[in-house]
């Protein structure tokens, strides 16, 4: 007689078959498993899976996990509304696989029925900084950190993209600098999509910045910011717990992340006027729209005048000097 499964089942194979315990097992530095999710990913997961979805319902039947069963569910989790949009996500992905896996008849996915309140909104107010706020910043900041926020707000980079950059991307002949790699919990990977890949513009002044960097740092290969204590990458959470964060409170910007720096370069990207389209070229977001669809992927030279735009209103040569 056929045996129905419980949705620990599916939670198994999905474990087994996307390697997740063995890409978490992946020691710190370039990461060995290319063909797998990204680390970052695999994190998530997993920690969605152990903390949430499987105590709940692994062993509930796959034909007994109602949608309103799992919205109440949702409902009393003392998580962000973000978080459990998240988590029901990944239940949503595993009713797919148990579908593509036939222990359940193709159907429409029941989670599509499943609300969260406000999981799409976001909770923090976005920080941004002005380029007067940034000047006075600069003026709080150690290297490497330095450094750091200069290319962040400079260029839009993640700071997970920042920490994986290398000197051999930096091409300062062509004002370009290619950005691959990400670096998450100390395991560098792939970016965080497949767009985020891509040639930047690499400005003069910005490029006299990273020379100057080069010549203190004495390191002209290799990672562009390697840590003194392992070789390798450092943590983003840490130096924003030590450092950035400290400093903004220091000119009363409370909560200042990494993440401030590429919400500023959007808005100073407003301010040129680049258009939609240059703006999501610049960006290297995941979801191109119809802004994309009609402007088309900028090219890399007009990217570097609109970017230089922005390089020349957040780096007054004062500034260069300093």
């Amino acid at each position: 007689a056929h045996v129905e499964p419980a949705f620990g089942v599916v939670i198994d194979r999905f474990v087994k078959e996307e390697r997740l315990a063995e890409i978490l097992a992946q020691p710190p530095g370039e990461v060995t498993i290319k063909d797998g999710l990204a680390y970052s990913t695999a994190a998530g997961y997993t920690s969605y899976i152990d903390r949430h979805i499987r105590p709940r319902w692994r062993a509930i039947l796959l034909s007994k996990m109602r949608p309103l069963d799992v919205m109440q569910w949702l409902g009393t989790l003392p998580l962000a509304p973000k978080t459990k949009a998240h988590i029901k996500r990944v239940l949503h992905l595993l009713f797919e696989r148990a579908m593509l896996w036939g222990l359940i008849d193709v159907q429409r996915n029941p989670l599509e029925l499943v609300k969260v309140k406000g999981g799409s909104k976001r909770q923090k107010a976005l920080v941004t900084l002005t380029k007067e706020e940034f000047q006075v910043l600069l003026m709080e900041l150690r290297e490497p950190v330095r450094t750091m926020v200069i290319i962040a707000i400079c260029v839009g980079l993640r700071i997970s993209e920042i920490l994986a950059l290398r000197w051999e991307r930096l091409n300062f002949r062509a004002g370009t600098m290619l950005v691959e790699r990400a670096v998450v919990n100390g395991r560098i990977g792939r970016t965080k999509t497949e767009t985020s890949r891509d040639e930047v513009p690499l400005d003069g002044d910005l490029a006299a910045i990273l020379l100057e960097w080069q010549l203190e740092s004495g390191q002209s290969t290799g990672l562009v910011f390697p840590s003194p204590l392992t070789g390798g990458c450092y943590h983003a959470g840490m130096l924003q717990k030590l450092y950035l964060k400290p400093a903004g409170e220091r000119i009363g910007i409370e909560g200042l992340g990494w993440h401030a720096f590429r919400h500023s370069y959007r808005g100073l990207l407003d301010e040129t006027g680049a258009n939609s389209g240059m703006q999501k070229g610049l960006m290297r977001h995941a979801n191109i729209s119809t802004t994309m669809n009609t402007y088309g992927r900028a090219a890399i030279k007009a990217k570097q005048e609109a970017n230089t735009k922005v390089v020349q209103m957040i780096l007054p040569r004062k500034a260069l000097c300093a």
